[in-house]
């Protein structure tokens, strides 16, 4: 809506530019009145009038900024429309009234190109479903389906909501949600995400979520939240508002006293329009926005581009964040000679196979499928383990009590499974959290990237956040810690070592994330607290994706700088140029707009890629 008003805005100035020149030139109309020297013809009256509306509106901004505090360069443009108005030079104001309307109309269409990458998950959001009731397909609205609907998904359509797979096997592309360039192949009971591409052939699935909780719905509210967001970046050309101000009147000023004449003070306030220092920081802001969201980065708000190219310190979650929370064989210690480790992983698996525990499902996935064999006379007891017959042996698996209940207590610190067989302990296998393989590279380049302090905070016990740490080259280790315990750690931080960014994936690490000064959460594998806490969410299943954000951020931040300090030099040069009156304010006003296309152009920069320091690509 306020695009469309400024468009708006752009129009109604063209147009009036339009009368004029006809009523000038083509009907030579002669003036109405004069007050003074000056004339008042038909086309100065309609220019005038548009002028002092703009004018006013323009105020009535610039004392609705200073209520809440900001100090904006918007009373330069005001000045040189008055002026303009005041010595008679109707073209020059018209001139003015366009290069304001129209530099927002230019700000709006570099917004606009800056932000595909965004609109483009808006445009892709699946609006239809075709949902089987009796066998016959009926087309409904996606937000109408409940859990447990039945849904046919056709080739090459989306799908419309998460669910679970109940008839068919196909490939289904997920790379706009999880950044897998090759197409993953789902059987029945396999998870759908909602928003990936169906391959060849038709699956029926059932919904698991509504449309308000899936994935691809969840990414779509995030976008727009971080589209809703006010541009806060452009209080960068606000520091320099006042200076560039001062300068500005005293430039002017100057001029008028020297020549002694007010035109030469209104040619200088019309190259002095703020225009360009409120084009520079936004169009920069919103081009590395685009560039985070093509990196599967979406940023809620402004503020998070300049803390993270800030940052000095990074806090990460150990469970999903620099592991895999998946549980891979760590060691297998058999206490029988007559086992071996293979016999003993192979006979643990193989009664572990039905069972739905996350222990059990990481064993059985962590063997080999040969060494699963059938299991006969089943038993599960709730919280101890499960017992069955493989190769005629009867085999338990579970917590040491349960298996072999007169055993003396072992001295094992990581998680871990025991086995007895046919009543006689027979050992026992430990398993560990699965490093990512980009945890320990993204620690290192972070370094290289300026961070001066790198800790884990996780509620894990002390021995198994060490040796994770150690993998992941991480020195500062908090463990045995409660959500309480982790945001009095982020605020423990000391000021000279912030800002701080913390980075996690769970429920539990929504109240950190909210309380560090830019929090990042893993949401790759779905909307959680933690997503909806964070000021920004990594939408692929990679790590090394903070690494990105950072890099982003601080060529985001060094453009936008560069392009504020390149305006106001090349105004304040083009000031004194026009301080000796070599420009009139008509051609004045023709240089600003070229100075504002400059300007553009500089902040689309940010949509480049960052140079390998800032990466932290770079040897030390």
């Amino acid at each position: 809506m306020k695009n469309l008003k400024r468009q708006w805005k752009f129009i109604v100035v063209l147009i009036a530019g339009a009368v004029g020149l006809i009523s000038q030139f083509a009907l030579h109309s002669k003036s109405l009145f004069s007050i003074g020297n000056l004339q008042f013809p038909v086309h100065a009256i309609i220019i005038d009038i548009i002028g002092i509306l703009m004018a006013i509106s323009l105020l009535l901004e610039i004392f609705h900024d200073w209520k809440t505090g900001r100090y904006g360069v918007d009373i330069l443009a005001v000045i040189a429309v008055v002026s303009t108005i005041l010595i008679g030079d109707v073209w020059a104001e018209w001139m003015i009234l366009v290069m304001m309307t129209g530099g927002e109309t230019l700000e709006d269409y570099a917004t606009g190109q800056a932000n595909k990458e965004l609109r483009a998950l808006l445009d892709k959001t699946p609006r239809i479903a075709n949902k089987l009731v009796d066998g016959k397909i009926t087309e409904v609205k996606v937000d109408d389906l409940q859990v447990g609907d039945t849904v046919l998904i056709k080739p090459g359509q989306q799908v419309p909501v998460d669910g679970q797979i109940v008839k068919g096997t196909s490939s289904f592309d997920q790379s706009s949600l999880t950044g897998e360039s090759v197409p993953v192949t789902k059987n029945p009971g396999d998870e759908l995400m909602s928003g990936s591409v169906n391959g060849d052939v038709a699956v029926e699935m059932k919904v698991t979520k509504a449309a308000k909780d899936s994935e691809y719905q969840s990414i779509v509210a995030l976008v727009k939240s971080s589209q809703a967001q006010p541009a806060k970046f452009v209080k960068m050309a606000d520091r320099y508002a006042i200076p560039f101000t001062v300068i500005s009147l005293i430039i002017g000023g100057v001029a008028w006293a020297v020549s002694g004449d007010a035109t030469r003070f209104a040619e200088v306030m019309v190259v002095a329009s703020p225009c360009p220092l409120l084009i520079a920081a936004p169009v920069a802001w919103v081009s590395g926005m685009s560039s985070m969201s093509a990196h599967h980065i979406i940023v809620k708000s402004g503020p998070t581009l300049e803390k993270l190219a800030r940052a000095k310190t990074f806090a990460f979650d150990k469970t999903g964040t620099l592991t895999e929370n998946q549980l891979i064989v760590d060691q297998v210690v058999t206490d029988d000679k007559s086992f071996d480790q293979k016999e003993l992983q192979s006979l643990a698996a193989s009664v572990e196979q039905q069972s739905s525990h996350v222990i059990a499902s990481s064993l059985v996935k962590a063997t080999d499928k040969d060494l699963i064999h059938p299991v006969t006379n089943l038993k599960e007891t709730t919280a101890q383990g499960v017992e069955g017959d493989v190769d005629g042996k009867h085999v338990k698996v579970g917590k040491l009590s349960f298996v072999a209940p007169g055993h003396e207590k072992l001295n094992v610190t990581s998680t871990a499974v025991y086995v007895s067989v046919d009543g006689k302990f027979a050992g026992y296998i430990t398993l560990k959290d699965k490093m990512r393989p980009e945890s320990p590279k993204t620690i290192e380049r972070l370094r290289r990237q300026g961070a001066e302090d790198i800790m884990m905070l996780t509620g894990d016990h002390k021995q198994v956040a060490e040796k994770v740490a150690k993998e992941a080259g991480i020195t500062d280790v908090r463990s045995e810690l409660l959500p309480s315990q982790k945001i009095q750690a982020i605020k423990d931080v000391p000021k000279h070592l912030r800002p701080v960014v913390i980075t996690g994936d769970g429920v539990n690490d929504a109240p950190s994330l909210t309380a560090a000064d830019v929090g990042i959460a893993m949401g790759a594998k779905g909307a959680t607290a933690a997503s909806e806490s964070a000021d920004a969410v990594i939408m692929v299943n990679d790590i090394s994706k903070v690494n990105d954000a950072v890099a982003i951020s601080k060529h985001t931040m060094k453009v936008a700088n560069i392009d504020v300090l390149t305006a106001i030099g090349v105004v304040i040069i083009i000031e004194l140029i026009a301080f000796t009156g070599v420009i009139p304010a008509f051609w004045g006003a023709i240089l600003q707009e070229v100075v504002d296309m400059i300007t553009i152009s500089l902040g689309l920069l940010a949509k480049t890629k960052p140079s390998d320091k800032q990466f932290g690509l770079e040897e030390k």
